[in-house]
């Protein structure tokens, strides 16, 4: 039996006549032709039947890892460290909020890709009519382009600070990382897991330390579980919050979710199914578990080393650099926070590349070669990384970081959207559906976000508009 069509069984071929986003169901005999994505992944890891609970979950475990690097990215760095710094423990709801709204949105990208053996990207290209999908997928590439973005600036700035690279230099460098990412996807996708699982640990064992050494006061932290009135009308601090949502709830990381659920070899009976849906969300929700604790780690570090002595303006990953170790009095200090960088702006390449071919495979069913859709993808980063640093200077560096995670915030509601509706869809998802409450609080989730971006924009035009 053909293998996409055995993993999909109960998926539909669905197609709009007209352009929009209603769901109309075609002839079956197409549900077959569309190839899976990432296909020489797909169903590679085997999922023994009578193993025990422990095994199969570390079976299972693995892409919810992949999607974490997305979420504690540079761009999350700089987002942060600027909420900590300017507004100490105010935003940390805001962090937390943002996090439990990933757990969530990542669990339906699962389900979706478990249940109905489509991705988000060959969902979107089945079931809109042509014109809709290749503006989802121009969307989708913007919003690579915009975390590719943070990725080189990120890890430019780990460069420059460890060895001293200048930033352009360093934004060049990055271009060659599609070798590591070649020779991982050859020897297998569990090589890549490994690593990517390596490097989280290596960036969470810095930021223990970092907090350990801040000493933050927690009674005060603790104020910041509780979202500030303030946040509704500062721009400012309404800015941040965006950014830092941008960071942590990314659009790609649904299309990409969606597809490496799929490089598991799980049985596609329903109640085999319903046991990958349920470990793949335990698999993210852990993941993503650690990703929370590195982001409330580095917004508490800036609000501890900074914003209680005073430095309210420390926006910059350099400045932090500079300023830890004198600050917290600890050697190692500013050392481990650029290690941890580089790891984190490494490790986020790697998803990158994933998270490219997926979109493209899926939207256009083009599949060309990893190196020439890194090439492309990382060229799309680097040119105007390189043309702001180069023309305005490297001060302007860490403002394009942070515009490039409010971008990424405004492109989510395009895949979030999407993905609701397909996961509430009976057609597409059989038993699998979003039962009411789940559909509710979907719905109710990217209508948050979608409010929150026009908010910010009616901030924006009013703040310009009074400045001139």
């Amino acid at each position: 039996m053909d293998p996409v069509s055995e993993s999909s069984p109960n998926a539909v071929r669905l197609e709009s006549e007209a352009p929009g986003l209603s769901l109309r169901p075609a002839a079956s005999k197409n549900s077959a032709a569309m190839r899976p994505s990432l296909p020489e992944v797909y169903r590679s890891v085997p999922i023994a039947g009578g193993a025990s609970f422990l095994r199969k979950m570390l079976a299972f475990a693995g892409p919810g890892y992949l999607v974490a690097v997305g979420y504690m990215d540079p761009g999350n760095w700089a987002t942060d460290i600027g909420g900590g710094s300017q507004f100490g423990y105010a935003l940390l709801s805001v962090v937390i909020l943002s996090s439990l709204m990933a757990i969530f949105v990542q669990a339906l990208s699962a389900k979706l890709g478990v249940a109905s053996g489509r991705d988000l990207a060959q969902a979107c290209r089945e079931s809109y009519s042509r014109p809709v999908g290749l503006a989802l997928w121009l969307l989708g590439e913007i919003a690579i382009a915009a975390c590719d973005l943070a990725e080189v600036l990120g890890s430019a700035v780990a460069l420059k600070l460890l060895f001293g690279i200048p930033l352009l230099a360093g934004v060049l460098i990055t271009g060659t990382d599609v070798l590591i990412v070649l020779a991982l996807q050859g020897r297998g996708f569990r090589w890549i897991e490994a690593l990517v699982i390596a490097l989280i640990a290596t960036i969470a064992a810095c930021f223990a330390y970092e907090l350990f050494v801040a000493e933050p006061l927690w009674r005060e932290a603790a104020t910041g579980l509780v979202p500030p009135l303030r946040l509704l009308h500062d721009r400012d601090m309404l800015y941040l919050a965006i950014g830092i949502l941008g960071a942590t709830v990314m659009p790609h990381n649904l299309y990409l979710h969606s597809s490496i659920v799929q490089t598991r070899a799980f049985g596609l009976g329903s109640p085999q199914k319903r046991e990958a849906i349920r470990f793949a969300t335990l698999d993210s929700t852990i993941a993503l578990g650690f990703s929370l604790f590195v982001n409330a780690a580095i917004l508490i570090l800036g609000a501890a080393a900074f914003h209680h002595r005073g430095l309210t303006t420390v926006a910059d990953i350099s400045q932090a650099y500079k300023l830890l170790t004198p600050v917290l009095g600890a050697g190692l200090a500013s050392t481990l926070f650029a290690a941890a960088l580089l790891c984190s702006g490494q490790n986020s390449t790697l998803t990158g590349t994933l998270a490219g071919q997926v979109v493209m495979e899926g939207f256009l069913s083009l599949q060309i070669k990893p190196w020439l859709r890194r090439l492309i993808t990382r060229s799309a980063a680097i040119i105007p990384a390189a043309l702001v640093i180069g023309i305005a200077g490297e001060t302007r560096a860490m403002g394009l970081l942070i515009l490039s995670q409010v971008i990424l915030s405004f492109q989510l509601p395009f895949a979030l959207v999407p993905l609701v509706q397909f996961t509430g869809d009976k057609r597409r998802m059989g038993e699998f559906t979003n039962s009411w409450w789940v559909a509710a609080l979907a719905w109710f989730t990217a209508a948050v976000i979608i409010a929150l971006n026009a908010l910010l924009i009616f901030l924006i035009f009013r703040g310009n508009s009074q400045a001139a």
